[in-house]
């Protein structure tokens, strides 16, 4: 069976790259489109795939900017030449799971969310004051389009798999379509309990610095807390400004770009690791649970599907207050580690496997 993978675009190692490379081991001679590639920033697993990229790719620094071409990405997406596939396997955030294809061949589509920018997070990546008022009307102005043929497109999946309930939920909301859910994975054997590290005083966060990751709430709540501390590690287009927002505070420190031994490191140390915004998963939520460490996370999203409050952690309703709040009940309260742990297999790479090869064996794919 040949199988095309669909993937938005390659740039990092994040959750949905995780979700790709599973896919890649049921389907390990699928080739890979995607809409640009940087062979730089993706896995040796991924690389040794055909990588087929679209005509974005071309473009001068088209890997810090490509958010910026986001009108021609249905164009780009559509621009696929996928004859003689058996099967399609989109995995989609964005518009991988409108490229073209047969009608006789199944496109099974790995939903993380329907298209971000398009729908509920337009504010939080094209705001009027990150980037200026003629710019802000320009992308207003494609917008409605943007989300016509977004949901115009939807149609050409043939079976949906959402990665949480909150994602499910989104399909039916914006697609009009059924999904069924299958969580993604964590590689809960190199995420694991270190009997030998001891917690240490200091909280942990795991992201992207993008505006919708909220960051920037920890780094205000912990201004309000100069005996706490606080560890971000991850870059983005947001840090220059979090890091003038600390203003040289002792107590919260940017640790940038790190290897996985070092964030699994600081898994294993930190008392409590925090999230503060909305996720279609939350897959660090796992990533910490797994290692041991319980998660305060905002009552909202995907998180709430994987965390089990006063077991393997808590939440909060958004506001400072009650953020501090639950933090000061975190401080005096002991967690089981394995306890915390356990709650992190449900999300293990060998369940995912199991439940994705049911999944298309069930509708009629032989594997």
């Amino acid at each position: 069976m040949k199988a095309a993978v669909i993937h938005d675009w390659l740039t990092g190692m994040r959750g949905g790259e995780a979700v790709l490379e599973a896919i890649l081991d049921i389907f390990p001679q699928a080739d890979i489109f995607t809409l640009v590639c940087d062979r730089d920033a993706v896995s040796d697993k991924i690389k040794k795939h055909k990588i087929h990229t679209s005509f974005l790719q071309n473009i001068p620094g088209i890997f810090k900017s490509y958010r910026n071409f986001l009108p021609l990405f249905p164009a780009a997406i559509e621009s696929f030449n996928l004859k003689g596939y058996d099967i399609i396997i989109s995995s989609s955030h964005c518009v991988a799971k409108s490229v073209k294809h047969n009608k006789n061949i199944k496109n099974f589509c790995y939903c993380h969310t329907p298209m971000r920018y398009a729908w509920d997070q337009f504010d939080n990546y094209f705001s009027r004051e990150k980037n200026g008022a003629i710019k802000y009307a320009l992308i207003s102005g494609i917008m409605p389009h943007l989300r016509k043929w977004d949901a115009k497109t939807a149609g050409r999946v043939t079976h949906y798999i959402a990665n949480s309930n909150h994602v499910k939920k989104r399909i039916e909301k914006y697609y009009n379509a059924q999904a069924s859910v299958i969580y993604p994975p964590v590689d809960t054997q190199y995420y694991t309990v270190n009997p030998a590290q001891r917690r240490e005083n200091f909280y942990l966060a795991v992201s992207a610095l993008t505006e919708y990751k909220k960051i920037d709430f920890l780094v205000d709540a912990f201004l309000k807390m100069p005996d706490e501390h606080l560890i971000i590690i991850g870059t983005g287009p947001m840090l220059t400004k979090l890091e003038k927002m600390a203003d040289g505070n002792k107590n919260i420190h940017f640790l940038g770009r790190v290897p996985k031994d070092i964030i699994r490191d600081a898994y294993c140390r930190t008392k409590a690791f925090l999230f503060p915004g909305e996720e279609d998963f939350g897959i660090t939520n796992a990533e910490a649970q797994a290692c041991g460490a319980p998660v305060l996370a905002y009552n909202l999203g995907g998180a709430t599907e994987v965390i089990i409050p006063g077991q393997t952690g808590e939440f909060y309703d958004g506001t400072t207050e009650d953020f501090v709040k639950k933090l000061d009940i975190m401080r005096g309260k002991i967690y089981d580690v394995n306890n915390v742990r356990e709650n992190a297999l449900r999300f293990s790479k060998e369940r995912f496997d199991i439940n994705l090869r049911k999944f298309l064996k069930d509708n009629g794919v032989n594997i």
